[in-house]
């Protein structure tokens, strides 16, 4: 079964709950594009949350449209706080669970044209961390990915908003500011996903893991 997190009303994410946490139900995880699902574990032990979001528009901030910057900031920032909300006391009764939230290279440094995606994915990690400090006392980790310049949907549909009505950036000189030399492919960010998930990561909490080929690295 695949359990796609990306409710931003409570009502809406209950029953995913009720569904990942109520019965003899194994959870399979993927992330999209990444072929085969990443993750196949028993009920109550992981939590995927809001996996990629959802860009917004792409657009300086003067003249972005407030209604399009509140839904990004519902979708990607207000999803995960309801995830970590009703999900933790579960985890948290039965002393066991690890959250794996998605955030981005956008949550470490700035982006023009994507205010509203970056802030979103800054408070996903500050929700990541304030959520781990307040699990320290149990065996419940929470942590996040950060993935960089992936080939996807979003990543093209951000260079091509950003290069309306102009030449746009040949990809040679976008991959030429990864150090890896390529972009990344979605199957690489869920296998970070599916270490967070393991007990390999057992002493691993609060953490932002990128995946970008070296990105920011310098």
């Amino acid at each position: 079964m695949v359990l796609s997190v990306s409710a931003s009303a409570e009502f809406q994410l209950k029953p995913l709950i009720g569904v990942a946490f109520g019965g003899d139900t194994t959870l399979t995880f993927g992330l999209p594009g990444a072929g085969t699902p990443s993750l196949a574990l028993g009920i109550g032990a992981v939590w995927v949350g809001e996996v990629f979001g959802v860009e917004g528009e792409i657009a300086p901030i003067s003249k972005y449209p407030l209604e399009s910057f509140r839904r990004v900031i519902d979708v990607n920032v207000i999803g995960v706080f309801l995830g970590l909300k009703h999900v933790l006391p579960v985890m948290l009764r039965q002393n066991k669970g690890s959250i794996i939230n998605t955030a981005s290279i956008a949550g470490v440094i700035g982006s023009p044209d994507i205010a509203a995606y970056t802030a979103s994915k800054h408070a996903v990690i500050g929700l990541t961390k304030s959520a781990a400090i307040e699990c320290t006392a149990s065996a419940v980790r929470v942590n996040c990915v950060c993935p960089g310049l992936i080939d996807s949907r979003m990543l093209r549909a951000i260079i091509e908003g950003r290069d309306a009505g102009k030449a746009g950036v040949p990809m040679e000189k976008i991959v030429g500011r990864i150090p890896a030399r390529r972009l990344g492919e979605a199957a690489e960010v869920a296998s970070i996903v599916a270490f967070l998930a393991s007990d390999e990561a057992s002493y691993v909490s609060g953490s932002a893991y990128t995946v970008d080929g070296g990105r920011i690295a310098g």
